[in-house]
């Protein structure tokens, strides 16, 4: 990640209001997935004028503008991460709504390997596992 998501906003001529800047800063602090709602609830610890609509439309236009990624996993709520980050994978647990982030040297070369096998280069991918913990 090079650049700060309110420097993207910046550089993609985004309008800057305080608020989208306070949600651009709540962005900034994530290392989880979070949906529109615990966006809105961060966001309103910051600033309690921000309305969930405006967070809504802030969400809707930073991911059209590939500043966010969403993600659905099965739940019925979308989650968002930092669309400028490094590759990495999913594991949704599917009991709690956690997701787990990872990267397997080994699935990546496997994947390049099927591409090729198949007459392609890879220009990406995106890879979501769903489970439920072993029981110990």
């Amino acid at each position: 990640m090079d650049k700060s998501i309110l420097d993207r906003c910046e550089a993609n001529g985004l309008r800057m209001t305080e608020q989208r800047r306070i949600i651009a800063r709540v962005l900034e602090g994530w290392f989880d997935h979070p949906d529109v709602e615990e966006i809105y609830k961060r966001a309103a610890e910051v600033d309690s004028n921000i309305s969930l609509a405006t967070v809504y439309r802030t969400v809707k236009l930073f991911e059209e503008t590939s500043i966010l990624e969403r993600h659905e996993f099965g739940d019925g709520r979308a989650r968002y991460e930092d669309a400028d980050r490094e590759h990495h994978d999913h594991l949704f647990d599917i009991q709690t709504g956690e997701v787990i982030e990872f990267c397997d040297p080994e699935i990546e070369a496997l994947q390049e390997r099927i591409a090729k096998k198949l007459g392609y280069e890879l220009r990406g991918h995106k890879l979501e596992l769903y489970g439920v913990p072993l029981k110990k």
